[in-house]
């Protein structure tokens, strides 16, 4: 008798592949070109204001600036625009856990629990099941508009769009025909990245790359203490660095500064019941001396963010967690909503199910926050050998290998939560795929350029 493997739809291999190559006559792969924003939905700035609505009003400002530095760091803050954009777009019906967020600066290294450099997706803010053709298209666009912003020939540019999608698709082929636990431990860690890129990167960026790991481990817990503490009263304590960074009793509530730490403290015993039971025994071995609020990213500014400074045994063994709110992801207004019903849990959820490797802290909370409002707050360390690429230094070569290493790493996150046979089946041998988010990229940076300078004008002028 023939053994049935199946997958988890009941299916055998050869079923999945067969769902794949029918899905291009629904879909074929030359529509992925697609791109035409409807008429009917809401403006990017619309939507943008949406965001504001809910986010700390003195903070707005340092956001609408950060976005409208360039067509890049607009491109940054604007997840929610294009998810609207992408709503309408085709898609062949395989779900996957998504990253929501997907642009090429929302890649880089961090420390494994086991004290590897890896590298991988470092931002979850919008995860949640949904097409995995809205991430690829996002990777897409992103290198698109950051080959413009570094002034890139068109041919080059092209070349590196196409290249990422071709190494998506290779790669999900190929991890279609992998084990599922051989795909689930599946990681890129630094050593595995520098021999694999070898033959592609010269001497200067081999060295390059070599520095970046090297600038990576030194962003670790004792570099956070030198850089954001300042000694007070007889130990070490958050220092102030408005508006980025504001303690607890410069925040304008003097009056209420005990309570609010008061209640602090209580957030982070409600977060520490998220822990496995052997971490809540490592944090425990640490004291709170102090919080702040920080003003984090581009698109995130706005949001509340708190930075928390914990010690073990002295005043140089440091621990900073972050605590960042979460609120629904931008893709539930075009999907189904999360299943969570608190975003932190959403966040961190989606982030262990795409990571290979996650924080050992990584938890969530639900907490009454400052304005009286229910607020969800994810957590993790702050810094934990933290890298990652910069952007506007690369030049060609080094962005064809980066784009690809990128999107290597998001289909090894799709194969870990989707279909990997079927998807690999439909994106097939050919370059049809490849071509077709080449010509998505470039139509999609026309209009985001065109985004671009709407925001700006709004914030040269004032009227934001």
């Amino acid at each position: 008798m023939r053994e049935r493997t199946t997958g988890r739809h009941g299916l055998t291999p050869v079923e999945r592949a067969a769902l794949g190559k029918a899905a291009r006559s629904a879909v074929p792969r030359s529509r992925h070109a697609e791109f035409a924003r409807d008429p009917n939905a809401p403006t990017p700035l619309e939507l943008l204001a949406g965001q504001d609505a809910n986010r700390v009003p003195e903070l707005l400002p340092i956001r609408h600036e950060r976005m409208a530095l360039s067509p890049l760091s607009y491109f940054r803050g604007a997840a929610l625009p294009m998810a609207s954009d992408l709503a309408g777009s085709p898609r062949t019906g395989f779900t996957v856990q998504t990253c929501g967020d997907a642009h090429l600066s929302n890649f880089g290294l961090f420390a494994s629990p086991e004290r590897r450099l890896v590298f991988d997706i470092n931002d979850f803010d919008e995860t949640l099941p949904g097409p995995w053709e809205w991430d690829v298209k996002r990777l897409a666009a992103s290198l698109e508009v950051a080959g413009r912003d570094n002034g890139f020939p068109r041919k080059r540019r092209r070349e590196i769009v196409t290249g990422a999608a071709a190494e998506y698709r290779s790669a999900m082929r190929e991890f279609s025909r992998w084990t599922v636990l051989r795909v689930w431990y599946a990681r890129a860690d630094v050593e595995t990245v520098q021999a694999t890129f070898a033959d592609q990167l010269g001497a200067a960026r081999r060295k390059k790359l070599s520095q970046t790991t090297v600038k990576a481990r030194a962003r670790d817990h004792l570099g956070a203490l030198e850089k954001f503490t300042e000694r007070a009263n007889g130990g070490p304590r958050i220092a102030s660095d408005p508006p980025l960074i504001v303690r607890v009793e410069e925040l304008g509530i003097r009056d209420r500064a005990a309570q609010v730490i008061e209640e602090l403290h209580g957030v982070l015993a409600a977060y520490r019941e998220t822990l496995e039971p052997e971490r809540r025994l490592l944090l425990d071995r640490y004291r709170v001396v102090d919080f702040a609020r920080k003003v984090v990213g581009v698109g995130s500014v706005g949001t509340r963010c708190w930075m928390l400074l914990l010690l073990g045994k002295d005043d140089r063994d440091p621990l900073f967690l972050q605590a960042k709110e979460a609120g629904p992801s931008v893709l539930e207004a075009y999907l189904e909503p999360s299943e969570f019903g608190n975003s932190g849990r959403r966040v961190v959820v989606g982030q262990r199910l795409m990571q290979a490797a996650s924080d050992i802290f990584l938890g969530w909370v639900r907490v009454t926050g400052l304005d009286g409002a229910i607020r969800d707050f994810y957590l993790r360390q702050l810094r934990d050998w933290k890298g990652s690429a910069e952007i506007e230094t690369l030049d060609p070569v080094g962005m064809l290998a980066y784009g690809r290493l990128c999107a290597w790493t998001l289909a090894r996150a799709h194969a870990r939560t989707g279909d990997a046979i079927a998807i690999g089946s439909y994106l097939g041998s050919g370059t049809s795929f490849d071509t077709a988010i080449g010509e998505f990229a470039r139509a999609y940076a026309d209009q985001n350029e065109r985004d671009h300078a709407a925001l700006a004008d709004v914030v040269k002028t004032g009227a934001r």
